[in-house]
């Protein structure tokens, strides 16, 4: 027994949710995965692999998460998204850290599969997030995007060795599809703030992510990856922008 739960939230996640939960073998005591109403085979594929599954409707990202994370059992929780994996390296320091006994919250790097790349330059990697945290001593907050982890105050943070494996990217037209989805939520929460754009920011803010992207940060070391990264992050705020602007024109993003 290690004392720690994985907790994943899933939609529409067959083609990932087997490798994620496999790589959690040894490492955790339970899987809990809970589903926003799948109508592809994830639940069927977690229970087989070994998971606890419950249905729930989509809540958002920081309420679907708190809630898996009340069900779970064990002392501490590691969160997961259904897109990642545990490396063998990982797995090794997480085996050592539960030798020496569990105190505070644990950091990793995260390591992106795009589109068969490993990359490891602009600006993707190392990627740190804390995932491994206390039960009852953590929370995820945010409405729209890019949830947080709250810890309480001066919670301990370790930085473990390994990489946790992101196979986020499969196609180029999957990278463009988020955007589009990840845009809108962008705009929606700037909006809701209040913030407003010009053209200004709408033509220079996109270069200046590109530039930073594919030279400054070096993606142009991971070849083609780093090319349509570079490319596609610059129209990901292009977009964002963009759809800011119609919001406030009181039109649908």
């Amino acid at each position: 027994m290690t004392g720690i739960s994985a907790v994943i939230i899933t939609r529409n996640e067959a083609h990932n949710i087997e490798r994620c939960i496999t790589s959690l073998k040894g490492v955790v005591d339970e899987v809990v995965v809970v589903d926003a109403e799948s109508d592809d085979a994830t639940r069927t594929i977690a229970e087989a692999a070994g998971a606890r599954v419950i249905v729930r409707p989509w809540t958002g990202y920081s309420d679907q998460k708190n809630f898996a994370n009340a069900l779970a059992q064990g002392e501490y929780i590691l969160s997961m998204d259904a897109d990642e994996a545990l490396s063998e390296v990982l797995k090794a320091s997480l085996h050592e850290a539960i030798s020496k006994g569990l105190v505070g919250a644990y950091r990793f790097n995260r390591l992106t599969n795009y589109c068969g790349t490993w990359v490891r330059h602009g600006g993707w990697y190392p990627d740190a997030k804390v995932r491994l945290f206390p039960r009852g001593a953590a929370s995820w907050e945010g409405a729209h995007v890019h949830e947080e982890l709250r810890l309480e105050p001066n919670t301990r943070i370790e930085q473990l060795q390994g990489d946790l494996l992101h196979y986020s990217y499969p196609t180029v037209q999957a990278h463009r599809d988020r955007i589009e989805r990840y845009s809108d939520l962008h705009a929606r929460k700037m909006f809701s703030e209040g913030k407003r754009t010009n053209v200004l920011k709408r033509w220079f803010s996109p270069a200046v992510k590109f530039i930073q992207s594919y030279v400054l940060r070096m993606g142009m070391l991971d070849g083609a990856a780093g090319w349509s990264i570079a490319k596609l992050s610059a129209r990901a705020v292009f977009l964002k922008y963009a759809k800011l602007e119609r919001l406030h024109r009181g039109e649908a993003t």
